[in-house]
């Protein structure tokens, strides 16, 4: 995604409800970000437009009302994200990151285990 533009907060939760239940409609989008926030239907409306013309989403105009996916996976934009914030927050120390994410949140049983799993494949033990 070097060439595309990161999501700003508002495209972020849209990008969201899009990776949860694509394809999708403005209304149907607008419907599932109304759950958590309030917020203008014409305002949904004119942020994906705009992120239809950055490439941060597809649009099928087939139907009268189109319908929105995402144009990259939620995995790849989740990374770039990451990795902007690696560098502009902990001068490229992801392990820092690491720790601070840790310490802030109780991990669950499953993600300690990923955890450990990760952190064998680094020290070349699996």
């Amino acid at each position: 995604m070097p060439d595309l533009p990161g999501p700003a907060e508002s495209e972020l939760a849209i990008l969201r409800v899009l990776w949860d239940h694509e394809p999708c409609s403005v209304r149907q989008v607008h419907e599932v970000i109304c759950e958590t926030r309030p917020v203008g239907y014409t305002t949904v409306l004119k942020t994906m437009q705009i992120m239809f013309d950055k490439g941060l989403v597809k649009r099928d105009e087939r139907k009268k009302a189109h319908l929105y996916r995402s144009a990259l996976p939620a995995p790849r934009v989740q990374k770039r994200l990451v990795d902007d914030l690696v560098e502009r927050a902990f001068g490229g120390a992801a392990a820092t990151l690491a720790l601070h994410a840790l310490s802030g949140h109780k991990a669950s049983p499953e993600e300690i285990a990923q955890l450990r799993s990760l952190l064998a494949k680094l020290e070349g033990k699996s």
